[in-house]
């Protein structure tokens, strides 16, 4: 559908209301799909419906679109009393997303999963407005599974998904950063930008910005294993670990000790093996960057989805999976089997194509407008 028929239908610039949040999870998916609209429509309109005290209120607003907030929270599992409120906090989220919705009036909704997501899309819907769900995950959040059923589409990153319509599932994958599609580099002139020698092996770990302690200490045990072996690491471990990893150990020039990479397109260029926590926007960026993949999940996810993630990689053999609970007897063994044989990275690296969706906002916002008009 081109831009031109979609505008002489609606004289007036096209409203989209996003809501999406609690992890960069659910909002950076939310945000590249605005992105993306906004590209063809400069002069649409665009509002977030987000969670009072929540990263989306702070995160969408760094991205340039405005966002309201509302009152409402998820099921706290470890202090049942605190619940009793909750309720009243629904009402209270359901009224205030009406108003916001009533006076903004959307052509359609977007959501994205998290606690705002469910009031806002399901008000939307009452409303008559068109509202589409973007699941980032293996498994369906319980928000997403309910509101599937009055959604016109269903975008996911895995060929089935439980708990939706297969008639509604459309696989176009998970909206990433625009940088590490476009900014992927050639290994050795990576390893070198990075200051690594770039006939030696390197293994990329990423733990997500807190960084993850299972991972941080599956290093600190094998550091010896890996000088031996001569690999070289890029080792991001999040802001929990950093301080005490960096004073107390003294590695060498080969092991960087990073607490935060900016430049992550380059770190997974340099690498030839990346080890990471299953989260599905890590997961959609490893499958671009193609980089034979140990995924180490994060056991208390919701629904412990990144294992869920995680298997649906390990079936098509495009990653191999060490269970938080068995890194001491697995992963070393793991790791080095993947490290030693090269035929296993290029098998895995091929397979990860079928995962790759590097031009994922690009067509949901197609499939989008098709269904729109």
């Amino acid at each position: 559908m081109d831009n031109q028929s979609f505008n002489s239908q609606k004289p007036k610039a096209i409203r989209v209301l996003l809501s999406g949040g609690g992890t960069g999870g659910h909002i950076f998916p939310a945000i590249a799909i605005a992105d993306e609209i906004k590209k063809r429509f400069p002069d649409a309109e665009f509002l977030f419906i987000g969670a009072n005290g929540k990263m989306e209120m702070e995160k969408v607003p760094q991205a340039g679109y405005k966002i309201e907030g509302i009152d409402i929270a998820g099921i706290n599992r470890g202090n049942m009393l605190s619940n009793l409120g909750l309720p009243f906090k629904i009402l209270k989220s359901l009224s205030k997303s009406k108003k916001i919705i009533k006076s903004f009036a959307p052509d359609f909704a977007i959501g994205t999963g998290g606690f705002a997501s469910g009031p806002a899309l399901y008000e939307a819907s009452k409303l008559g407005i068109p509202i589409f769900i973007q699941e980032q995950n293996a498994h369906a959040g319980v928000t997403n599974k309910i509101l599937s059923k009055k959604a016109r589409a269903v975008f996911t990153a895995y060929p089935k998904v439980d708990g939706f319509p297969a008639d509604k599932i459309h696989f176009l994958g998970n909206p990433i950063r625009e940088n590490i599609v476009s900014g992927m580099q050639q290994t050795a002139q990576a390893k070198e930008k990075m200051g690594l020698d770039k006939d030696k092996l390197t293994i990329l770990s990423v733990g997500g910005s807190l960084g993850s302690r299972t991972l941080n200490n599956g290093w600190k045990e094998n550091l010896e294993n890996l000088k031996q072996k001569g690999y070289q690491l890029i080792w991001q471990t999040g802001k929990l670990d950093y301080a005490e990893l960096s004073s107390s150990l003294q590695p060498p020039a080969s092991i960087q000790i990073k607490e935060f990479i900016k430049d992550m397109e380059t770190a997974y260029s340099a690498a030839d093996v990346i080890v990471s926590r299953a989260g599905a926007i890590a997961i959609s960026e490893l499958a671009v960057a193609k980089k034979p993949v140990l995924l180490v999940p994060f056991p208390f996810a919701a629904e412990d989805h990144q294992t869920k993630n995680a298997m649906n990689l390990v079936e098509k053999n495009a990653a191999r999976m060490v269970k938080d609970s068995e890194m001491q007897e697995k992963f070393w063994n793991t790791l080095s089997e993947i490290c030693a044989n090269e035929n296993i990275r290029k098998e895995m690296s091929q397979n990860l194509q079928y995962f790759a969706k590097p031009n994922a906002a690009k067509e949901i916002v197609d499939e989008i407008l098709k269904i729109i008009e």
